[in-house]
């Protein structure tokens, strides 16, 4: 049995998936997400450890940037310092090359769009992860998808993919009863899924302890749209919290780099789900891949097959088409941000700080 909620979470400004439905509907069947391009957001670029003195190349939507410390502080340029900072023509950085740069939670932050609009409260809430990072290497891990940032990010915030594409390693779809809610506003979608008596997770059977059959669950994935990052949150009686940082950047139209990292410090020291669980990402991933992977090219060429949906896919087609909206208005020059991605989101994901 399933049951769906939606709430929207609005302003002053009109509501970009309340209106006709057709309008709506043909959004979605407009969406081509290798044409988004968003800006004046920040990109988690790197994980602070993997930033020294010697540079590292990263990019976002091609556009370059190199990493390095200069003095312990982490900054970022358009080239690489070795080739000189010259005067920037680049609309980018300031004129010295430049990007603006953010350290916090483990990640190295660069800005994307006009240096003179990049301010801390544009940096998404991240709130199960320390402020200044610090967590063991073994939490901390990198994939790569050969598909667009969007895409990938699509995939995600249906949460109910899980059971049949990682049946092996989150548990299937038996379970008594579900419910979904979606909540919006502009520059952010969250979806939350609550299951009575699921199938328990074969990693939580193996390595985590759990000896019941069935959990009581609670998903959440939270996507800032800007950012092209997602939270996933997960709380499993009996069981073991799961809090994953998931960021997509899109280095190109065709690439995304996934510097993830979950948080299992609440897991005891002598569980092997502790250790276990941040490395199941890898297969994860490459199960997502193979399905994104060869979704991503049919979206650049004509296609009889339609781009079909259930009634089930709100937050999917939502995603669309508040994608969609934030890049539209951006094409018009409107980059102003509408809502406050730096309020901390622990009440809407059902986070209790310890």
């Amino acid at each position: 049995m399933l049951d769906v909620k939606d709430t929207a979470v609005t302003d002053d400004h009109a509501d970009p998936v309340i209106g006709d439905p057709r309008a709506f509907a043909e959004k979605v069947a407009a969406w081509v997400p290798h044409d988004i391009v968003l800006k004046d957001a920040w990109f988690p670029l790197a994980h602070g450890f993997a930033v020294t003195e010697k540079p590292v190349r990263r990019a976002v939507y091609s556009q370059p940037y190199f990493l390095w410390r200069e003095g312990g502080k982490a900054v970022a340029a358009e080239c690489h310092p070795a080739d000189g900072l010259t005067a920037s023509k680049s609309a980018y950085t300031d004129a010295a090359g430049r990007y603006p740069v953010i350290e916090k939670y483990g990640y190295v932050w660069c800005w994307l769009g006009n240096p003179a609009n990049a301010a801390p409260e544009h940096l998404p809430s991240l709130p199960y992860l320390p402020e200044d990072g610090g967590l063991p290497l073994h939490m901390l891990g990198t994939v790569r998808f050969d598909c667009t940032a969007p895409l990938s990010l699509e995939n995600l915030i249906d949460l109910t993919h899980a059971d049949f594409l990682h049946a092996d390693v989150v548990g299937d779809e038996k379970m008594d009863k579900e419910t979904v809610e979606v909540f919006h506003d502009t520059e952010s979608i969250t979806m939350v899924r609550t299951c009575v008596n699921k199938s328990v997770a074969p990693v939580m059977k193996l390595f985590g302890g759990v000896k019941s059959d069935v959990q009581q669950v609670r998903q959440v994935i939270r996507i800032y749209l800007r950012s092209h990052a997602a939270i996933a949150y997960g709380r499993f009686s009996p069981g073991d919290n799961v809090q994953l940082f998931h960021p997509c950047v899109p280095e190109t139209r065709d690439r995304t780099r996934l510097d993830y990292t979950m948080n299992t410090s609440n897991v005891k020291k002598n569980n092997p789900f502790r250790y276990v669980m941040p490395k199941a990402s890898y297969k994860v991933s490459r199960q997502d891949s193979s399905m994104t992977s060869p979704q991503s090219p049919r979206y650049m060429r004509p296609e009889k097959r339609k781009d079909l949906h259930s009634p089930l896919d709100e937050a999917g087609q939502k995603y669309r088409v508040l994608m969609l909206a934030l890049a539209e208005r951006q094409a018009r020059g409107d980059f102003a941000h509408r809502d406050n991605v730096s309020a901390d989101c622990s009440e809407i994901i059902g986070y209790q700080k310890p």
